[in-house]
């Protein structure tokens, strides 16, 4: 699937320039959107994600986090792949500055009406944790987080849901029950699936557990100005 967006650079909050994909909406805007890369970088695979969130009248901005260590980085679902992604993001990059980073792309939307947050993976855990720090989020849907459980203290900011599969062996299912009993205002939705159901590129890739999610994603984001 060919995407419609394009990568912009966007100077971040320490100065540094990154990519970030912008997509603008389809017909009438509904909001913002930020959407948080898996490990594996703003791929083909992000690109698609964003471009359905326009589709759906969302003016969409995809940071590229891993721009200051490695410049442009896409990672496959390969075990090398996989491996060196694993290597950035816990060794190389700093989850901090991928909150930063999110907070200046809910900055750059926030003027023109709400604005909203999903992410994936990595992304997931970004988003609950930028919906528990950022005051400016209207909503936030997070998916597979690996940090999630272990940072299950936090208190959302907006109203937030969090899709998780039920076979996610690197996300083991107490921890995740942890989460929905300290947060009973958060729906903690669980999945006959694996990590990575959203991404059709993967092995555990759920069609009907990815359709569903999306659902309430955007059913979310409808209740709360979107």
């Amino acid at each position: 699937m060919a995407t419609r967006g394009q990568m912009i650079r966007m100077k971040m909050s320490d100065g540094a320039e990154i990519g970030v994909y912008h997509v603008g909406p389809t017909g009438d805007r509904r909001g913002g959107l930020v959407l948080i890369q898996e490990i594996f970088g703003v791929t083909e695979h992000i690109r698609e994600q964003c471009d359905l969130f326009a589709d759906e009248g969302y003016e969409v901005l995809a940071p590229a986090l891993y721009d200051r260590e490695v410049p442009g980085f896409e990672a496959s679902y390969s075990e090398a792949d996989i491996q060196r992604a694993i290597e950035v993001a816990r060794q190389l990059h700093d989850f901090e500055i991928s909150l930063k980073d999110a907070q200046t792309c809910i900055d750059a939307l926030k003027a023109k009406g709400p604005v909203f947050m999903t992410g994936y993976c990595y992304g997931g855990s970004v988003t609950w944790a930028m919906a528990a720090r950022s005051g400016d989020l209207a909503a936030a849907s997070g998916y597979y987080g690996g940090m999630i459980p272990t940072q299950a203290s936090l208190e959302p900011k907006c109203p937030t849901i969090l899709h998780f599969g039920a076979h996610d062996h690197g996300i083991p299912l107490p921890g995740v029950e942890r989460v929905a009993e300290l947060h009973p205002e958060v729906a903690v939705h669980i999945y006959d699936a694996g990590h990575g159901f959203q991404s059709d590129r993967r092995t555990d890739y759920h069609e009907p557990s990815a359709t569903l999610a999306r659902q309430r994603t955007l059913a979310l984001f409808h209740a709360n100005g979107g």
